[in-house]
Parts: C-alpha cells; structure tokens; sequence
C-alpha cells in the first residue's frame, strides 16, 4: 500500500509564516521519509499587472524582480541549510509567474501528496497577495493542502 504522504511541496515566501512551514514540512518529511521540495515564487504577474496600469515602469519593474529573485534565493538558501541541520535532502526552486499557479504546477509535476503553506500572520492584510495565492491553492490543488500554524514548532524541530 502506498503512503498516505510520500512528497511534500512547500511554499517559501520569506515571511516568518512560510519559514515556520518550512521547519513544519522538515520536521514531517524528516518523521516520515517523504520527499520534500521547497518553492519561491517571484510573483511576475504581478507585476506585469503594475506596468500595464503605469503603477511601475518597465525598468521599476525589472529592478524589482531582480530584488525579489535575490530574495528567494536568500530564503531557499535558509531552508537548505535548516534542511541539512536536519541531516535532510531538500530540492529548492525559484520559479516566476503568478504565485498560486506555479505552486500548483509544481505540486502536479511532483506528485505531490501534501502542498505546506504558512499560516496566515494576524498584521497582514486579509487581501494580500499572498493571502490571496493561498486561498487559490486551497481551491484548486488535486492534493491535500496543510496550512502550518503551529505555535511551537521551533521547540519541536530544535528536538528533531
């Protein structure tokens, strides 16, 4: 019989949420000798979004993708090194588009059986982007979708 869980997908937007899945979906593939790929997505729809409606012009938004694609490295690059704490392997991707429908692509190509996702930080807006990416994710992914509001996962992975 197959697993119930066999590959985890999971999401990294740099929040302290997503950091938090992150620790929740090691911990778990760790626990449960799933595969585990973490994601960054530079959300260019976005901002192809603010050039049409001359919020940004084309070199802002250029400049601002460049920013963002440093960013998600720095943060893919934080999972790895959690990852290897851990002593586990971890695939790491930087992807560009629109947040929700790259995570799901990717959860497809993966066969993922899970789809991690941060929970929603109670200072954020409800109509932030990646508010909205989630609540896309929720609705459309083929697999079962967690959301990682664990209050004391640092304390549960600092043991693992």
């Amino acid at each position: 019989m197959k697993p119930l869980i066999s590959n985890i997908v999971v999401a990294i937007s740099g929040s302290d949420a997503s950091i938090n899945a992150a620790k929740y979906a090691i911990t778990l593939a760790r626990q449960y000798g799933c595969s585990l790929t973490a994601v960054y997505v530079v959300d260019t729809a976005t901002l192809r979004r603010l050039v049409i409606t001359n919020i940004f012009i084309e070199d802002e938004s250029a400049d601002y993708e460049k920013s963002l694609e440093e960013n998600g490295e720095r943060y893919l690059k934080y999972v790895r090194d959690l990852a290897s704490q851990k002593s586990l392997k971890i695939e790491t991707l930087l992807r560009k588009g629109a947040i929700y429908t790259e995570i799901l692509r990717l959860a497809d190509e993966k066969s993922a059986d899970l789809i991690i996702l941060g929970g929603w930080e109670r200072q954020r807006q409800g109509r932030d982007i990646i508010s909205e990416a989630h609540k896309e994710i929720l609705v459309n992914a083929k697999c079962s979708v967690l959301v990682a509001k664990e209050e004391g996962i640092e304390k549960i992975f600092s043991r693992l």
